[in-house]
């Protein structure tokens, strides 16, 4: 082999070695810091409660966060899921250990909202009880997933 061959074939290990080092450095930083969690303004109630008629003040009109690292965050109920978890794609993001990418859901059904685990590595809670299948939530009554806890307010 001629010397040129074999001073690129050294650059090539050397450039490869490097790619190798920075991939490593990339993982270990993420696992160190952590999924960045971006914020989201859609969604987000300002903390005024939504209006409601006369004949519907018995059912709740927001989820709010009571404890945990996000706490005081409200998301108005609408017509739709909200989806709980630490994957960005969720409606209410949690930057929590102890919670799955997509850990819980709570969906209206009929008058009501029901609460599901989605099958996550740590439960949701009502009180001390692990769910096992949907349930319905009642108002005030606390949800906990991970270090987290939620409740439906009206």
């Amino acid at each position: 082999m001629s010397e040129l061959t074999i001073t690129l074939l050294r650059l090539g290990y050397l450039v490869l070695l490097w790619v190798f080092v920075l991939a490593a450095i990339g993982v270990l930083r993420k696992d160190i810091y952590g999924t960045r969690i971006t914020p989201r303004l859609a969604g987000r109630s300002t903390g005024t409660p939504a209006p409601s008629s006369p004949g519907r003040s018995t059912r709740p009109t927001r989820l709010v966060v009571t404890d945990g690292s996000l706490t005081g965050t409200t998301l108005p109920l609408t017509s739709s899921a909200i989806l709980i978890g630490r994957a960005p794609a969720c409606t209410l993001v949690l930057d929590d250990d102890y919670s799955s990418s997509r850990h819980a859901r709570i969906f209206p059904q009929g008058e009501q909202w029901v609460v599901e685990d989605l099958g996550s590595t740590n439960g949701t809670y009502i009180g001390e009880q692990r769910l096992a299948e949907p349930t319905i939530l009642p108002a005030g009554t606390p949800v906990r997933i991970g270090q987290t806890v939620l409740e439906l307010q009206r």
